[in-house]
């Protein structure tokens, strides 16, 4: 009797063609459809809720748009996939520095034995940050970082990457005044914008130490029995093993100070003056070169340690481009609009407080195949706001489910291109990464519920 040959879970890059091929054939399937568009106050077209009709005369994709569409979507996402590889390249010269090292030795030497602590500070910074300025794709920068920073704790990948996509995923669902999604979808409601921050605010601590228990749980198993982790077995994900810190010099410090000086003129530029990635990506060039005069590196030096840097984030690249490429095939078989349209139709059936729970599963859903929160808001809102009148919920209840569901879900669904960066950056292959993060967001799903049916209960405006 022979043994089977156990399961392997493809790689993502695969998961990815196979989940876009899934998308052609639903084109196939459901019947191309469209809601009727008009400009709001801010001249951005929203969607005219009770104008869904379908399009009789709609091609079928043909089965070559399967190819097709892997390019189209490579360009599209191009923004962020050259801001990933020219972060790497960024971060590698700064590491040539030797700064990163240093100061990871100076900060284990004052807090390495408090490992929660530094965890739950991560986890804090990062939400906050999401929460209140919507960072999220400028965290791909620091995955070398944290990376470095857990391994000296003796902790594998999945632990530091762990720490800032929960962070950012729990930032973006109890975003305070996330400019992104919280108000946009408060504009699209016709709501004031941050309204009934009160609730956001109250909640945005315990859905943290939500992610904080499991995050830190996982930590001390893998310190205690190293083969604990998820990526034990994959030698592309294990980080180099820690050398000796140098002590902290003045080149350090001004490389130090140079990098802190880019992260405040990032939030400054994020917040005040709404830089795009071109403006981002410019920030971190001119780090780049501070960091190479300052540090002492040649210009050859510099050059050579940032082509290596970008080079080692091309499948990164690539991963984005591949998860862009599902919602891309839906916008082409004009579909997404008949999602959005049937997934809502039950909502009419069910009371108030079952309704609000619904709204959250919905958008959940949504989210799979609309990865932006902005676009996801500009989608769903003006189809929840006038049904939860009909309801009897109150629009801010509504744009709490949207909040929800388009926040904790950016932490597992493949399609987000933040994600998937951060992961690639990691060698971190999904499946693993499903296995360790789908009992959390069980958990923040049940939260979220929990707090929809309060927030109905007490007509949150």
């Amino acid at each position: 009797m022979t043994n089977a040959t156990p399961f392997r879970v493809p790689h993502t890059l695969v998961l990815l063609f196979a989940m876009t091929a899934i998308a052609l054939v639903l084109t196939w399937v459901l019947p191309a459809g469209t809601f009727d568009t008009a400009p709001d106050e801010s001249g951005r077209q929203v969607v005219v809720a009770g104008t869904y009709h379908t399009l009789d005369d709609a091609e079928k994709l043909s089965p070559l748009a399967l190819l097709t569409v892997i390019p189209r979507a490579l360009g599209d996402a191009q923004a962020i996939i050259f801001f990933v590889l020219l972060i790497g390249g960024v971060l590698a010269v700064v590491r040539a520095t030797g700064a990163i090292d240093a100061s990871l030795g100076w900060v284990l030497g004052r807090f390495g034995h408090r490992v929660g602590l530094l965890m739950f500070g991560g986890l804090f910074i990062f939400g906050v940050a999401s929460s209140t300025f919507g960072m999220a794709v400028e965290y791909i920068a620091l995955v070398g970082i944290m990376v470095s920073l857990c391994v000296a704790l003796r902790l594998d990948t999945l632990a530091a990457v762990s720490t800032m996509i929960i962070g950012y995923g729990i930032g973006y669902g109890a975003a305070a005044i996330n400019p992104f999604t919280v108000m946009v979808a408060q504009n699209v409601a016709g709501l004031e914008p941050g309204s009934g921050m009160w609730l956001r605010l109250v909640i945005f601590l315990p859905f943290l130490l939500i992610g904080f228990h499991h995050v830190y749980r996982y930590a001390l198993r893998v310190q205690a029995d190293p083969t604990a982790s998820y990526v034990y077995d994959l030698p592309d994900a294990q980080p180099p093993k820690p050398a000796e810190y140098p002590v902290i010099s003045h080149r350090h410090l001004g490389v130090l100070a140079a990098m802190l000086t880019t992260l405040v003129l990032l939030i400054v530029g994020v917040v005040v003056w709404r830089w795009s990635l071109t403006e981002l990506v410019a920030l971190f060039l001119g780090l780049a070169i501070v960091s190479a005069v300052v540090g002492g590196l040649s210009a050859d030096n510099t050059a050579r340690s940032f082509g290596m840097g970008a080079a080692e984030l091309s499948m990164t690249a690539l991963l984005i481009g591949f998860a862009r490429a599902i919602a891309l095939m839906l916008e082409d078989g004009q579909v997404l609009h008949t999602i959005v349209h049937y997934l809502s139709m039950p909502l009419s059936m069910v009371g108030a407080h079952f309704a609000a729970v619904g709204m959250l599963i919905i958008q959940s859903i949504l989210n799979l195949f609309i990865p932006s929160g902005s676009g996801q808001a500009y989608v769903t809102m003006p189809l929840m706001s006038p049904l939860s009148d009909l309801l009897g919920i109150p629009r801010q209840v509504a744009v709490l489910a949207y909040q929800f569901g388009d926040g904790f879900m950016n932490i597992i669904v493949p399609t987000n291109a933040v994600l998937m960066g951060i992961l690639g950056v990691a060698n971190i292959p999904y499946d693993r990464w499903f296995r360790f993060i789908w009992p959390l967001v069980l958990k923040l799903m049940a939260a979220s519920a929990l707090v929809l049916v309060f927030a109905v209960a007490i007509g949150y405006s």
